[in-house]
């Protein structure tokens, strides 16, 4: 996030957690810093095994097909695009995303992004649940260490009230083009808990936002040139894996992509 690589998106999972491809990939992008004179645009294309968000399985473990695009000034403000379909179902859209973000360099060592997101899913009433705007800080140690904190708010929930959110990511260099990937966070639910029809199932998002759930990932990242390939062993609490069960969500998460 630190090293500018022609501004082009760095398919890295972040201090999200694996938030998945597309949210991770335009978060990696807006917040590199910008040392070009000019206005920049890049793109990113990629297939990834499923969908997660900060521990949740948006999709079960189905071929998920992404696109993303931002335009990023020599200022250091960004602005981006993406979205994600199922292979099987090309037109249907699954998770859109738009984000702005201010990047600011604080020493040689040190830089700080402030961002603004909004999150979409188009999908059946369960994945409409985790609709939101989002608004964080993120301050990252080079090109290694990265610390967040985000204030979400959920639509539709009927409290009104924000969510928290704190993560965590880990990025190190290895020999030939490998890194490793690492990152945990915790947060508010945007949902309640899932349970099975006719016992307390919950669409209208009223429930105990104190509860907090914790998730994680460990992966590998090869990458050369324009391509990237990673994969990721993603961890979350108990409640949160029996919703990987339910949707049929695999643990692993494999993605490979190529920017331009």
């Amino acid at each position: 996030m630190v090293e500018h690589h022609s501004l082009r998106i760095k398919i890295r999972l972040h201090h999200r957690a694996c938030v998945g491809f597309m949210s991770a990939a335009m978060a990696a992008c807006l917040s590199m810093p910008v040392h070009a004179q000019s206005t920049t645009f890049s793109g990113t294309a990629a297939l990834s095994s499923e969908l997660v968000d900060r521990g949740q399985a948006i999709t079960g473990n189905t071929p998920i097909l992404q696109g993303a695009a931002s335009w990023t000034s020599a200022a250091g403000w960004s602005l981006g695009l993406s979205g994600s379909t199922e292979v099987r179902s090309p037109g249907r859209i699954v998770e859109a995303l738009a984000q702005a973000s201010r990047y600011w360099s604080l020493s040689s060592d040190w830089q700080m992004q402030a961002n603004l997101l909004y999150y979409r899913y188009p999908g059946e009433s369960r994945s409409r649940a985790y609709d939101r705007a989002e608004t964080g800080v993120n301050w990252t140690y080079r090109d290694v260490l990265t610390f967040g904190m985000s204030a979400i708010y959920v639509i539709g929930a009927r409290d009104h009230q924000p969510r928290g959110a704190a993560d965590l990511g880990f990025h190190w260099p290895l020999a030939w083009h490998l890194s490793l990937s690492a990152g945990a966070g915790v947060a508010q639910p945007l949902i309640a808990p899932y349970t099975p029809y006719g016992h307390g199932h919950v669409n209208n998002y009223d429930y105990d936002r104190a509860g907090l759930h914790g998730y994680g990932h460990a992966g590998l990242l090869w990458s050369r040139g324009p391509w990237s390939i990673e994969l990721d062993r993603i961890m979350a609490d108990p409640g949160t894996q029996r919703q990987w069960a339910t949707l049929g969500a695999s643990p692993w998460v494999a993605t490979i992509s190529r920017s331009f």
